[in-house]
């Protein structure tokens, strides 16, 4: 089981309890001193030494093809991939190395080159999960693919909110095309851990980051926020679910008037073209 933004938060949770229910569980995060921290605090947690690391920060594409590089030369197969890492970044716009909004790279087009990179490993497995972390935020979304950069209008609470959304339409077309080329064993869902108490929202600053702050008190404890992520990526129940957005282990409904088939066919192909890949055409 490879887990993204595993040294903190829920990430860290989801991976302490995977690993604890016996799994082999790889680390992706772009602090090596933080990974080997957290990979020695599972260890020791889960009572096994089968926790490994991989590093890369999301946002850089090549560092993403790197790690997926060497998870598809270490490892056989895999069953399950949670995409957890995410970030909302502060008021000034800021670009990735490969010249993409800060924000934009890291929520989405990292996430989509790795799972794309992975699915071979993930079709090795029996039956495989891709578990997408998105968010409730994704009803403040105002996408408009001709501006996907937010290079005319930035903000960094608009950005969140557009690439929650995009998660959970990348998990729908994921879904979609995992269907329409036979493949019935991988499934894919997405999640709301509804507001937690995590560090996240931190890298804000200004009036975001305070407001983050002033709120923690009344959010949900990391370990119940992870608690639907562990769900989706263990439980019986949801085997043979997918293109679903489950919170508190519940499907819910997604509305929202941009997410229609048609935009999550654009947005797929809008992401290739920004991550030069091809998948499930």
């Amino acid at each position: 089981m490879l887990v993204t933004g595993a040294t903190s938060g829920i990430g860290k949770v989801t991976a302490t309890e995977l690993a604890s229910m016996g799994a082999h569980v790889v680390l992706l995060a772009r602090n090596a001193a933080k990974a080997e921290a957290t990979q020695q605090e599972i260890k020791a947690a889960a009572g096994h030494d089968h926790v490994d690391v991989l590093l890369a920060d999301l946002a850089d594409l090549e560092q993403v093809r790197r790690a997926a590089a060497e998870f598809n030369a270490r490892y056989p197969r895999l069953d399950v991939l949670v995409n957890n890492a995410g970030l909302i970044f502060g008021a000034e716009r800021q670009l990735s190395a490969d010249g993409n909004e800060l924000g934009l790279a890291t929520n989405h087009l990292g996430p989509f080159l790795l799972t794309a990179l992975l699915l071979k490993k993930l079709q090795a497995s029996p039956a495989a999960r891709v578990v997408n972390l998105a968010s409730l935020a994704h009803k403040f979304a105002k996408p408009n693919l001709a501006d996907i950069q937010s290079a005319q209008h930035y903000s960094a609470a608009r950005v969140y909110a557009n690439t929650k959304l995009y998660n959970i339409m990348f998990t729908q077309e994921l879904a979609r095309r995992l269907r329409a080329h036979g493949i019935g064993h991988v499934t894919t869902n997405a999640v709301h851990p509804g507001a937690v108490a995590s560090n996240f929202g931190d890298s804000a600053g200004g009036w975001l980051g305070k407001l983050t702050q002033l709120a923690r008190p009344f959010m949900l404890s990391v370990e119940k926020g992870a608690e639907t992520s562990i769900f989706l990526a263990s439980s019986p129940e949801v085997a043979n679910v997918s293109g679903g957005y489950f919170a508190k282990k519940k499907a819910v409904p997604v509305q929202h008037p941009f997410n229609t088939p048609e935009h999550a066919r654009q947005l797929w192909k809008l992401s290739e073209q920004l991550t030069g890949t091809s998948v499930l055409a």
